[in-house]
């Protein structure tokens, strides 16, 4: 308990169900290697598309991965988190028993919910009028889904919500399980995102001029936009205290987050709105720009989101800005999830020592500025001790997360 009567709190689970690998220490692995997961998308007919590539999860099977829910009663977005949710409990060796009532519930963020089960029932209704829509896919479709499959999974009995919050969704929903923790109105928390690789996701990001043919090459001078993704990410934060007693590995501690919304343009972010949603991440997390030592970007590869995040980052940090990078080089943009993956990898680095790299960069944007150091190719060893993971969704919803070492 610290001075203020508030819990400190830790990560000591992780779950990864990822176009590059499935269960943390793939993932991990995949990533420190810089591994790029894209490749032709098999999830729909890409006859009339003129990209077809996108970073799905192949062979991905729930039923080898979860213990309770029966996946044919749930979408694939739906699939990912339970599948993700109890890859994290697995991981973290916790009893079962323990994540049982309602002092443990579910944060989940999504972009597109399920959005491949919404495709099926639209062009159904398209097709074959709206009595021909198959009421099991029905069932499956609203987003809150997402969140109720993770529940299901676990026996969870507390809080359980799915935030819907666009690309910045798992970290809005990592900040808002970490309050529940230290206050204690939870004991435990999943916390986390999923989404899945879809027609009218993939279709809109090209129409934006926001998607690229082949290589997802965030701060290169080439880059060219997002590879569309898919997976789930999940997180079990508990109280310090508890991780201790339990003698649990402690992957990093949640020391604060900044959350605000600028709504100043539907698609394009504003540097000196994700400027201040880092400040107020630094003080909540009772720290000092200079005692960030890694960033891990929201860097989705477009022209305007690399300049203007490297914008705002210049904006707090000033002239010395830590490493920073993006693991969307390697495993596109899975959307709702995306920050959640982020947050994994740095607790992977906070663990075991290393700075995750962005793949694919052959030369570094000079628009960027000078002194960026965007760990190129693979991942490098080192020591950070704190380290700063930002989510920047469409309509201006930022949410930057705080993660350090247990001290």
């Amino acid at each position: 308990m610290s001075e203020t009567g508030l819990r400190r709190v830790v990560i000591t689970g992780l779950g990864a169900v990822s176009c590059v690998g499935i269960g943390v220490d793939a993932f991990t692995e995949a990533i420190k290697q810089g591994r790029n997961g894209a490749s032709p998308i098999r999830s729909f007919d890409t006859t009339e598309y003129p990209y077809v590539t996108a970073a799905e999860v192949h062979d991905f099977d729930p039923a080898a991965l979860t213990e309770v829910v029966d996946p044919s009663r749930w979408g694939r977005s739906a699939q990912f988190a339970a599948s993700a949710a109890r890859l994290a409990v697995r991981d973290a060796g916790i009893d079962p028993a323990l994540l049982a009532g309602p002092h443990a519930g579910t944060i989940m963020g999504t972009t597109a919910s399920e959005s491949q089960t919404l495709q099926s029932l639209v062009e159904t209704w398209v097709n074959d009028g709206l009595a021909a829509a198959d009421p099991h896919l029905i069932r499956q479709a609203p987003a809150g889904q997402i969140a109720n499959a993770v529940a299901v999974e676990l026996g969870l009995g507390g809080d359980v919500q799915t935030i819907p919050t666009a690309c910045s969704a798992s970290n809005f929903a990592l900040g808002y399980a970490y309050d529940l923790v230290r206050t204690g109105q939870a004991d435990y928390m999943i916390a986390g995102g999923a989404d899945a690789v879809n027609k009218s996701c993939h279709g809109g990001f090209y129409q934006l001029g926001a998607l690229a043919e082949e290589v997802c090459r965030p701060f290169d001078v080439d880059r060219a936009g997002i590879i569309t993704g898919e997976g789930g990410a999940a997180l079990l934060l508990e109280p310090l205290e508890a991780a201790l007693a339990r003698g649990a590995t402690i992957y990093a501690e949640v020391l604060g987050y900044g959350v605000n919304c600028d709504a100043k343009h539907m698609v394009n972010p504003d540097a000196t709105s994700i400027a201040e949603c880092i400040r107020q991440a630094h003080q909540a997390a009772g720290v000092k720009p200079e005692e960030i030592d890694y960033i891990c970007a929201h860097g989705t590869g477009t022209r305007t989101n690399d300049v203007t995040e490297i914008g705002a980052v210049r904006e707090v940090f000033g002239e010395r800005v830590p490493p920073v990078s993006s693991i969307k080089s390697m495993i596109g943009h899975t959307m709702g999830a995306a920050s959640a993956f982020g947050a994994i990898i740095c607790c992977q680095a906070l663990r075991q020592g290393f700075l995750p790299p962005t793949a694919n960069v052959t030369t570094v944007d000079p628009d960027l500025g000078p002194g960026i150091d965007v760990v190129p190719g693979v991942a490098r060893p080192a020591t950070p001790r704190i380290v700063q993971n930002q989510g920047l969704a469409f309509g201006g919803n930022n949410v930057v997360t705080v993660l350090g070492r247990v001290a």
